[in-house]
């Protein structure tokens, strides 16, 4: 596997090169800036590119666009923890980015080994990916997207109280994967949808913005106590956990700082196991999505044991198979599913439910 590392920074070069040369199977070369990459990309071929945003002479952004044109590959950007950061890492997952490494540390991070394992993991899955191919089917299929209907459109297609909660776990790949299955809920979408991804916070609430832009049904980023609507979709705010209650004996979402017993934020283990608190198990439909881990898992299995709808994204398209696999080993996944049929069964599921 031949990754190219692009930093203006000689000590990021340096720590990435150290965190990746531990892998075995790996050639790594480094560039300095978007115009030296180009150059090294055409005579490396790498397989795998990780991207810096900020650099001089061509930024990650510019850099990228040329690679997606002219030699197309598996891109991870490397982004710093900032509303500017979040944006701009967004930005590259439009332009064709399969992925972003979040900097723990600021633009020069003297900390990122903290993040190595996911950096690993995110390099060899990126190169072994089949982002581009599914790039191509999203572009071709572009044109047949329906717009999102207007914010009263949205009002009107809302039922009521819901009697019902769609909840999704997912960490490792999850904005793509999230942009994939999300949008296809139409806007007569029964239930709401509370969503537990691993990101940081100040990414959720950019995350949160963007893809209510592609929805049918409202994107509303957890910050607060929320009355649990149908008609939206909860997005659980980054560094923090989401825990689901009642208010006046009416479902809310809350955000909560962090619990120490859990090793990811938000804990999908934590909110499924809120929700069960407050809503009989043949109310719930659970759905675990690519990411590393086990997050989410035990609380799954128990659900389906207690007669909840499972869901488990299969290998195929999962960007890191870890948690789905848990689910699928515990046998706690009642279907798995390739991420572009989970959207039609969750409308097939909430069909009968109604």
């Amino acid at each position: 596997m031949k990754v190219l590392i692009v930093d203006d920074s000689a000590l990021m070069r340096r720590y990435l090169r150290q965190i990746l040369e531990t892998e075995p199977d790996v050639t790594i070369e480094t560039a300095r800036d978007g115009e030296d990459a180009l150059k090294r990309i055409e005579s490396f071929d790498p397989d795998v590119v990780t991207l810096d945003i900020n650099m001089p002479v061509m930024d990650g952004l510019t850099c990228l666009a040329h690679i997606m044109e002219r030699f197309p590959r598996p891109v991870l950007m490397v982004s710093s923890l900032t509303e500017k950061g979040a944006l701009a890492t967004f930005e590259a997952l439009e332009l064709g980015a399969v992925d972003y490494i979040a900097k723990p540390g600021g633009t020069v991070s003297l900390n990122i080994h903290q993040v190595a394992d996911e950096i690993r993991a995110k390099v060899r899955s990126a190169a072994r990916s089949r982002q581009l191919r599914k790039r191509k089917r999203e572009e071709e299929s572009a044109t047949r997207r329906r717009r999102p209907p207007t914010a009263a459109a949205r009002r009107t297609a809302k039922t009521g109280p819901s009697t019902g909660l769609v909840l999704i776990g997912v960490s490792t790949g999850g904005p793509q994967t999230l942009e994939e299955i999300l949008p296809k809920l139409p806007a007569d979408f029964p239930l709401p949808v509370v969503v537990a991804q691993h990101m940081p916070s100040r990414f959720t609430s950019v995350f949160a913005q963007r893809i209510n832009g592609k929805c049918e049904l409202t994107v509303s980023e957890v910050n607060r106590t929320m009355a649990i609507e149908p008609g939206t979709i909860y997005i659980g705010r980054g560094d923090a956990d989401v825990r689901i209650g009642k208010r006046a004996g009416r479902p809310v979402v809350s955000s909560v700082p962090a619990l120490e017993e859990f090793l990811w934020h938000p804990s999908v283990e934590y909110m499924v196991r809120t929700a069960m608190e407050h809503y009989d198990p043949k109310e719930l439909i659970a759905v675990q999505l690519t990411g590393m881990g086990y997050d989410g898992a035990a609380a799954m299995t128990e659900l389906h044991q207690a007669g909840g709808r499972t869901i488990a994204e299969a290998e195929e398209t999962a960007v890191v198979f870890g948690m789905p696999r848990e689910l699928i080993e515990r046998g706690g996944a009642e279907c798995v599913l390739p991420r572009e049929e989970i959207a039609a069964k969750l409308v097939e599921w909430t069909k009968e439910h109604a």
